[in-house]
């Protein structure tokens, strides 16, 4: 402003005296009245800029990261894409927690303590025994997760909701089941050995038996069908839909068709004498996969990486078939968002960006977890050849299983009951107890357990 009017002063003195001055200096006022105009309008739009750009940065000193905490335990999510996590969203400190031990106990003492609760966390399979307290899980359709249901499977995405339609828990991976056998022991017992050719010709459960029969008059007591009573029953069961409970809560597992047959099934078995009564999760069930006293067994696909382990003299030896008489499912997690958490939405972006289609499959790549997406289940991952399984990809077996499973709804009170039969189950092969009158015990026991 002060070189302006300078300026003014000086073309005033010059034309002042002239009526061609005068003309110029009336040309020039205009002129400068418009540069003023120009320049002045220049230095608001300016200072208003500068403003702004100011208070961007301001904004941006003073704000602060939201801080997320997630719960875990180890190979439930891939390590590797948590740390991705913090660069996809600069904005949330996530914090990360490695749980061992009892994982289930430790989150009932801290819901029940209402104190120290995490913002997001995994839930095993036994999710269904929050049920009654979903009040303090965040209802996840109220977060927008209806949108993305279709890429899930419709039987994994159910069992997450209360009866009441309350969405407490989202998919992560499943446990699609099948036949796990010896292609070695099952031809030289005359037996099929191709997975197509056992898939085609073991499709009931009395035909299993049969190959059983066959096995045993070949190996006598050196190699058994199957490894134990209790596997069979479970496995009968996660192939049908009416368990012990209704939606409702009312207790059916007397009247079930399904829960009888899983039982005279798994009886029968032992009454052949197909099993080879070695309990699973001990160094006998490990040493009999191993040396060969177990032929075959019908397990979920997170028995693969047991297997791998626990008998490395069978390498190629391995292979894996359709499941006889369906297809089930045992296990898989879910994770949710407490209600205690301060920041649902966002929780609900890094939860959902975490088991997307694509993160899931690279977790099946990875750590062996079998994605709830079926989308991905014709990528070429699946078709990636196994050498412990002979270069089969047993990929393409547990997709088509895992999009057959039946919906079924467990309830809260499913672990307690189930606890209930398999114990007493097991005592008709370890200590040749009558099935008729145990079963007849086992549902009163079972009456007298829902009266508590």
């Amino acid at each position: 402003m002060m070189e302006l009017n300078h300026l003014q002063l000086v073309q005033q003195a010059d034309y002042s005296d002239s009526k061609e001055g005068n003309d110029v200096k009336t040309v020039q006022w205009q002129w400068l009245v418009l540069c003023l105009a120009f320049l002045t309008m220049i230095s608001g739009c300016s200072g208003s800029l500068s403003s702004k750009g100011q208070s961007s940065e301001a904004n941006l000193s003073n704000s602060k990261k939201i801080t997320l905490t997630l719960w875990y335990w180890n190979r439930s999510i891939d390590d590797e894409l948590l740390v991705q996590a913090e660069k996809q969203f600069p904005n949330i400190e996530l914090k990360t927690q490695k749980i061992g031990g009892d994982f289930k106990a430790k989150l009932k003492t801290t819901l029940a303590a209402r104190s120290g609760e995490p913002d997001i966390v995994a839930l095993n399979d036994w999710m269904v025994e929050l049920f009654p307290s979903a009040d303090r899980f965040y209802d996840l359709k109220e977060l927008g997760a209806d949108r993305l249901k279709d890429q899930y499977l419709e039987w994994k995405w159910n069992q997450g909701i209360t009866p009441d339609g309350k969405m407490i828990a989202f998919p992560m991976d499943t446990g699609p089941t099948a036949l796990f056998y010896r292609s070695d022991l099952f031809e030289q017992a005359g037996l099929p050995s191709d997975p197509e050719q056992v898939s085609a010709s073991i499709r009931t459960w009395d035909d299993y038996m049969a190959a059983g029969e066959q096995l045993r008059q070949k190996f006598g007591s050196h190699s058994f069908l199957a490894d134990n009573i209790v596997n069979v029953y479970n496995q009968v069961l996660a192939q049908h839909t009416n368990l012990y409970f209704k939606p409702d809560g009312s207790y059916i597992g007397n009247q079930s068709p399904d829960i009888r047959l899983g039982w005279i099934t798994a009886v029968d078995f032992h009454r052949k004498h197909l099993l080879a009564n070695a309990d699973g999760w001990t160094p006998e069930w490990n040493a009999s996969v191993n040396n060969g006293k177990i032929a075959s067994f019908v397990g979920a696909i997170w028995m693969k990486q047991v297997l791998t382990e626990a008998a490395p003299d069978t390498a190629g030896k391995w292979r894996v078939a359709r499941a006889p008489g369906g297809d089930g499912n045992l296990g898989g997690s879910f994770i949710s968002i407490l209600k205690s958490s301060q920041h649902p939405k966002e929780a609900f972006e890094v939860l959902t960006w975490l088991q997307n289609p694509e993160h899931q499959l690279e977790a099946y790549q990875k750590i062996g977890l079998f994605p709830s997406t079926p989308g991905v289940y014709d990528d070429p991952v699946m078709k990636t050849p196994e050498p412990f399984f002979g270069g089969q990809a047993t990929g393409l077996i547990f997709a088509a299983s895992a999009r057959h499973v039946k919906n079924s709804y467990f309830g809260e009170r499913y672990p307690v009951i189930h606890g209930i039969v398999t114990r007493r189950l097991a005592n008709v092969a370890k200590q040749n107890a009558d099935p008729d009158s145990l079963w007849t015990e086992t549902m009163q026991r079972i009456e007298r357990e829902l009266q508590r």
